[in-house]
């Protein structure tokens, strides 16, 4: 935990501050989070059982050196559980499916008879696995900052953009109550130590599609997910599509990698002052990270870092939820 600050900026809004309204919960960070998980496994549970009888479906396998064809459950069975059939070191290092050419979480129960390909961090010439690779650190930094700081700071997650490999860094949008907090490097380094924790937990990475009323339900404490909720929904049949990794749970699009594990070595590099176009003042959180197995020497490394520090642009745009692509996003922020 970040605890320093607990003594310097306690919460001391009034009714007349502009987002007390918003920032405020009946449920401390702990209780929302508790909330959050029962219901997850609730829903999950409940898709499960209504399955029903279960259906044999044909998964052909096309792996590199050989083709095989695999009998799996229809709804229920996973490419991560297909891959534990070919060999646990393929479960362990794949990153990402294609199922009939699709991309496709790990995690995420197969509908019909398919073709299967298995992506690994080292897949030549796959944009999927790399956008993947870029989403997944994103979210992995929304968990450490959501557990970072101390319950009486008020810190609500905002969001996080479509992968923008070009940029040079993975970001997170934060509501903050630290207004006077300047990040020390040490500090950075701090929250950098609970992103090495979460990759060495090696935690499987969930998805669960849930109807927006839940999702609205699960996020009631979260001004800026509650906000956002109606209008993902309004492009997405009113579903939401949650992913969740130990205890976190957030929204987005996908398709995530299948571990947090996948991720090898990350840099918090920066936190910038922004401000983004509904005029909501935000801390932007900056990071770079190789995948697992991926060595570079520290020269290299430290330029990845230098370019990491420089402000990301990309701007998070909910009627684009559906969008993979990075050459036509916006780039409208500006620091403050």
């Amino acid at each position: 935990m970040i605890g320093r600050y607990t003594k310097f900026y306690s919460v001391t809004f009034g009714s007349h501050c502009p987002i007390y309204s918003r920032c405020m919960s009946s449920l401390t960070k702990a209780e929302a989070k508790k909330k959050r998980n029962a219901m997850f496994d609730e829903e999950k549970k409940r898709q499960r059982t209504a399955i029903g009888r279960i259906e044999k479906i044909k998964v052909i396998y096309d792996g590199p050196e050989e083709e095989v064809t695999l009998l799996m459950n229809k709804d229920i069975s996973t490419p991560y559980e297909c891959a534990r059939h070919i060999s646990e070191g393929m479960a362990k290092l794949s990153a990402l499916a294609s199922v009939d050419g699709v991309p496709w979480d790990m995690h995420k129960p197969l509908i019909s008879n398919c073709s299967l390909k298995l992506s690994t961090m080292k897949t030549p010439h796959d944009k999927a696995v790399n956008n993947a690779f870029w989403r997944s650190c994103s979210f992995m930094l929304g968990a450490v900052i959501d557990s970072a700081f101390k319950d009486d700071i008020v810190c609500h997650l905002h969001s996080f953009t479509s992968p923008n490999i070009k940029s040079g860094s993975f970001l997170y949008d934060v509501h903050l109550d630290l207004p006077d907090w300047n990040p020390t490097s040490s500090e950075l380094k701090a929250i950098s130590s609970i992103f090495a924790k979460l990759i060495q937990d090696e935690l499987p990475i969930e998805r669960l599609e849930v109807h927006k009323d839940i999702a609205s339900d699960m996020f009631e404490d979260n001004p800026f997910k509650s906000k956002q909720i109606p209008d993902i929904a309004l492009h997405n049949d009113d579903k939401i599509i949650l992913y969740r990794a130990g205890d976190h749970i957030d929204i987005s699009k996908g398709p995530m990698v299948g571990n947090t594990n996948i991720v090898g070595r990350f840099t918090l590099t920066a936190i910038h002052n922004i401000q983004n176009e509904c005029g909501e003042s935000l801390r932007r959180f900056q990071g770079v990270a190789l995948p697992q197995g991926m060595l570079v020497n520290h020269y290299v490394y430290n330029i990845l870092e230098e370019r990491a520090k420089k402000l990301n642009q990309s701007v998070w745009m909910p009627q684009r939820f559906e969008s993979e692509s990075e050459e036509k996003q916006t780039m409208a922020l500006g620091n403050n």
